[in-house]
Parts: C-alpha cells; sequence; structure tokens
C-alpha cells in the first residue's frame, strides 16, 4: 500500500511522551549516543516542542492531504478494492485519519524540523516511565538525524512509484527501530542478547501494534503494511551494519521492497528489478497506475490463499510489475502485470494466482483451466490470467473487469522493460 498514504502511522505508535518539554537533559543524554549507534553527527541541535492533541490531529490531516491528494488517495483506493485486499465498504482516508488518532502520541515534522510531543502524553493518565521516555526520544531523535542528511519529505512525497517508496520508508524506520534498541540495549549484536533473538524483536512489534483496537480491527493489507517499515526495515539495517560496518544505508538506497527482504540483493549481487512501462490500455480511460512490488505481490497471495509459505514462494521470483486501473464501458477495470525471473517463477505465479481467484470467489479448484490462460467468471466480474513473454522476460498479465468488459487492455507487445 502506498507509503504516502500510511507513513504517519507507524511513525508515531512508537512514540509514548511525558507532559513536560523541552526535555532538554533527555536529548542532550540521547544524542551521543545516537550518534555512536548510526555513525554521523547531528549538524545542529535538534528541537522540542510540545502540541495539544487538537493541533495534532489538525496538523495530521493537513499533511495526510498534502502528502496524498485526494485523487492519488482515490486511485489507490480503487485498486486495492479491485485487487480484494480492501473491503469495498471502507473509506480508506476517515479510516486512515481515525487509527492516526489512536495512534499518535508525538511525531518529528521535516518540514519544521522540530520533534512534537503531544501534551498530556498517551493512553494512560499516570506519568510515563523512564524506559518510555527513552523510547520516544530515541526513536524520533533517529529521524531528525536521518533528516539533517537526506530529505524525508522527498521520500514522503514520491508519487507512482509505490514499491520503491516503501523501499526507502523502510530504510528510514527500520534504522529508527534497530537504531533505538541498540541505543537502549547496549549496542552491539544486542539481538544474541535476547532471550529469542531477533524473532523477539519481531513478536514484542507486532504485539504493541495489535493491541490498539483500530489497528487490530484493520485490513490486514493495512496491518502488514505499517509494520514492514518496522520489522522488514530493521532486519534489512540490521544486514547491512554487519555487511557494511561503519557505513550508513543512505548511500546504497534499496529501489525494491525485494531488496529490503532480500538484502543480498543489493548488498552482494545488486540485483535491480524491472520498471515495467504499459501502453494506454485499449478500448478504456487510465484513472490510476502505480506497482505492488513483491511484498504486496506477497500479500495480495496471502489475503486468499492463507498460507505464508504458498504467498512467500509466490512472489519470491518478482522481478517487476505495474497495474493500471481503467474505466470501461461496463465500470472500473484493473490490467496488472508481473515479470519474473525465471519461467519457474512466472508459471508458479500463475497457479497461485489462479487458486486465489478461485478462493477469493469461492469458483470450484480449475474453474479457469490449466493452460497458459486462465479465464473466469463470478460475481459480475470477468478476470483473465495469461501467460506472456515480454522483451524476452517471463511475464504474467492479470485482467479484472466487469462481466461484458473486453480483457484486452494490455498488448504484451507494448509492454516496455528498463532498468530504475
Amino acid at each position: 500500500m502506498s507509503r504516502s498514504v500510511l507513513s504517519f502511522a507507524l511513525l508515531l505508535s512508537a512514540c509514548q511522551s511525558p507532559q513536560d518539554a523541552p526535555y532538554a537533559r533527555e536529548v542532550a543524554a540521547a544524542v551521543p549516543a545516537i550518534e555512536k549507534a548510526v555513525g554521523l553527527k547531528f549538524k545542529s541541535p535538534p528541537k522540542v516542542q510540545t502540541r495539544t492533541k487538537d493541533e495534532v490531529r489538525a496538523f495530521l490531516e493537513r499533511k495526510f492531504d498534502e502528502d496524498q491528494p485526494a485523487l492519488e488517495l482515490a486511485g489507490a483506493e480503487k485498486a486495492y478494492k479491485l485487487f480484494g485486499l480492501l473491503p469495498d465498504t471502507l473509506d480508506l482516508r476517515r479510516f486512515m485519519l481515525t487509527l492516526l488518532a489512536e495512534q499518535v502520541i508525538g511525531y518529528y515534522d521535516p518540514s519544521t524540523k522540530v520533534l512534537y510531543v503531544v501534551s498530556g502524553g498517551g493512553a494512560s493518565k499516570g506519568a510515563p516511565s523512564p524506559e518510555m521516555l527513552n523510547i520516544t526520544i530515541t526513536h524520533e531523535l533517529v529521524h531528525a538525524l536521518q533528516d539533517q542528511y537526506l530529505n524525508l519529505d522527498s521520500i514522503a512525497k514520491q508519487r507512482g512509484d509505490n514499491d520503491r517508496q516503501t523501499a526507502a520508508q523502510a530504510v528510514m524506520e527500520g534504522q529508527a527501530t534497530f537504531e533505538q534498541l541498540s541505543v537502549m540495549l547496549g549496542g552491539g549484536n544486542f539481538a544474541m542478547n535476547l532471550p529469542g533473538g531477533w524473532d523477539r524483536v519481531r513478536q514484542t512489534i507486532r504485539e504493541s501494534s495489535t493491541s490498539m483496537p483500530v489497528f487490530a480491527n484493520a485490513p490486514m493489507l493495512v496491518q502488514e503494511t505499517l509494520l514492514f517499515p518496522y520489522l522488514s526495515g530493521a532486519e534489512f539495517v540490521k544486514t547491512f551494519k554487519e555487511k557494511r560496518p561503519g557505513q550508513v544505508p543512505y548511500q546504497s538506497m534499496p529501489v525494491s521492497t525485494s531488496q529490503v527482504m532480500h538484502p543480498e540483493r543489493l548488498l552482494d549481487s545488486v540485483v535491480t528489478p524491472w520498471r515495467v512501462e504499459l501502453p494506454k490500455p485499449d478500448g478504456a480511460t487510465l484513472t490510476y497506475a502505480n506497482d505492488l512490488g513483491e511484498f504486496e505481490t506477497r500479500l495480495f497471495l496471502y489475503q486468499y490463499l492463507g498460507d505464508v509459505g504458498s504467498a512467500a514462494r509466490g512472489a519470491a521470483g518478482w522481478a517487476g510489475d505495474r497495474f493500471e486501473v481503467v474505466g470501461t464501458s461496463k465500470g472500473a477495470g484493473l490490467a496488472w502485470v508481473t515479470v519474473w525471473d525465471t519461467p519457474v517463477d512466472a508459471a508458479e505465479f500463475l497457479d497461485l494466482a489462479g487458486q486465489a481467484v478461485e478462493k477469493r470467489f469461492e469458483l470450484a479448484h480449475g474453474a479457469g483451466g490449466q493452460g497458459t490462460v486462465r479465464r473466469f467468471a463470478a460475481k459480475g466480474r470477468q478476470l483473465e490470467l495469461t501467460a506472456a513473454t515480454i522483451e524476452g522476460r517471463p511475464a504474467v498479465l492479470y485482467v479484472d473487469v466487469p462481466a461484458g468488459a473486453s480483457t484486452r487492455l494490455v498488448d504484451p507487445a507494448r509492454v516496455r522493460l528498463r532498468r530504475p
């Protein structure tokens, strides 16, 4: 899911704050530890201020609309509903603002270069513990330090490349999470000193997020996209520090979630995905275009297969994708082109995507056929999965349109591939 939709939620969910400001003592104690852990110096002293809950709510609504313009959000919402990843009845903007209101306690704002703390603290009425104060200061000061070496605002406002934006956000949030833990737990390979190691870190992050009622009832796509920067991002940073000690990841930023989930594809062999360029749809009007990346392709499979192993296996050979939301004479449709590392990867995705369609529309196994073209009809929709070759690369075309509309939206011969 577009990180510009969701980038604030986990950043804010990690923050718990006391009532006093400006926390000069806590900042002074945290800064040298953060500089040592990250390996960079603050160019200017970080600033901390307080805001009321109403002021924070107003800020979030304004910032949300800036980072996710109405047309962009409407396009993304429609796309995920067509993929079956969001309920048709969900109002995404309203839901996300409710989720943010549940989570927001404090935040770092790149536009003002200030770390804001919500006056009155978090959900607890009592004074926060020193440990919780350290979490707040440390996590948000890592973001402040990042912002002095690269433009966080520009990352949040990228358009049209959801996968690359998600990867960049994962590095930012992952580094803040990893270094926060490193500072709190003594630095070095701290995970080795924890009972349960890194698996315990993952479990703790999940448990702390799912304890919030709105988040706990969010669609799987929302939950997993919010957790991705913390979990996979922190693991990427962990691996980066092991393989490139003394360096920071800003000079080798991943360009896809595939490189975040499989750091060796960036750090060892530099496996770069293809950027898929689609022609204008035939016989339909283009309303929105973007990509999913390996991570959201995995979520697409998991949504209906319900098996982590199958979803991971089906998405593992991902090498690039692009989708278009289109308007047909019968209503909204979707055309999605995925490119794969090998013909075996493409065939496995074709099979698993077909199974996902069958489960989603409650069709019998094999209802679409077993060949290179698989056609499904159910609940007023026509879906078609087609094995193809695009510029010598194995590919799969996925088309979902209203009944009676043409499925010939994309000509594989006109699709182009290039490196980012």
